[in-house]
């Protein structure tokens, strides 16, 4: 067997896809033991530090993390995963399991590759970017998140929310622990994140695999920037979620025009971060 076991989850692939497509709220999915076991073990055991090159940091109101989206700077184990979750193969069996033909793969790793946060990170609630910033034609269509995180502990936080159109209601939360893989529709509606800054040890930090896959549309689609949102109770910090809103959809808007992307921010994100932990 490869990282992927087609023939076992095609094989189920009638009773996988029906159970996806009536999921609560939007359609989505909770795979454990998603990969062969020794390739995700590798996987982590050379997941990069945090000072390797090529990592992009998000600092600002609605997320702290960083992301490596550089194929070229992801230890071979990692970029293996990344391929085969790129293949033909896999595309065609996440087109069966969603219901969403023709779906495209996104080699720039826009957005996704390497995730991690450390104590105290933390992502938002929020819809994704709707259409492809580099590709006026893609709209996107399926998130596919695994993760990377042996000994998880719940009380570390962390935890993937999945809240309701209305934002009224979290209907699911779901630990990120190691090899359990979440893939979900996206659209302008399907809101998650994990708000609650983690609570893990210095010594961990929470890691994931994240990939986006599109389909190529004959009009142009609605393009809007991620979406966060405030949760019931928030209070006072739904105005800075709002602002904090405004200003991601304007830098949205110049990386289209300008072609640029977020590593043109990174160094002085970098910055901030280590500031704050000083």
């Amino acid at each position: 067997m490869g990282i992927f076991d087609y023939n076992a989850y095609e094989g189920k692939l009638d009773q996988l896809k029906g159970a996806y497509r009536s999921a609560e709220c939007f359609p989505h999915g909770v795979f454990d033991n998603f990969i062969d076991a020794g390739a995700i073990n590798q996987a982590v055991r050379e997941f990069p530090g945090p000072k390797d090159d090529g990592w992009v940091y998000y600092v600002h109101y609605n997320e702290k993390k960083r992301a490596l989206r550089e194929l070229k700077a992801t230890p071979a184990p990692l970029r293996g995963i990344i391929e085969e979750f790129n293949s033909p193969r896999f595309v065609r069996f996440l087109s069966e399991l969603t219901g969403i033909p023709n779906l495209i793969p996104d080699p720039s790793l826009e957005g996704g590759g390497l995730h991690e946060m450390d104590r105290g990170g933390f992502l938002n609630l929020h819809a994704d970017f709707t259409a492809h910033p580099h590709h006026r034609m893609w709209r996107r269509r399926v998130n596919v998140l695994l993760y990377l995180n042996p000994d998880w502990k719940e009380e570390y936080g962390g935890q993937l929310e999945l809240w309701t159109k209305d934002m009224q209601r979290c209907f699911e939360k779901i630990v990120p622990v190691l090899n359990r893989c979440v893939i979900f529709n996206t659209d302008s509606e399907s809101f998650h994140g994990h708000p609650a800054p983690l609570a893990c040890p210095d010594t961990t930090t929470r890691k994931s695999i994240a990939l986006y896959y599109f389909t190529e549309e004959t009009t142009p689609p609605l393009k809007v920037a991620t979406n966060y949102q405030a949760r019931p109770g928030d209070g006072f910090k739904a105005l800075f979620i709002y602002l904090d809103n405004k200003i991601l959809s304007l830098y949205n808007y110049l990386k289209g025009v300008l072609g640029i992307n977020d590593g043109a921010v990174s160094a002085l994100l970098k910055k901030l971060s280590e500031k704050n932990k000083s």
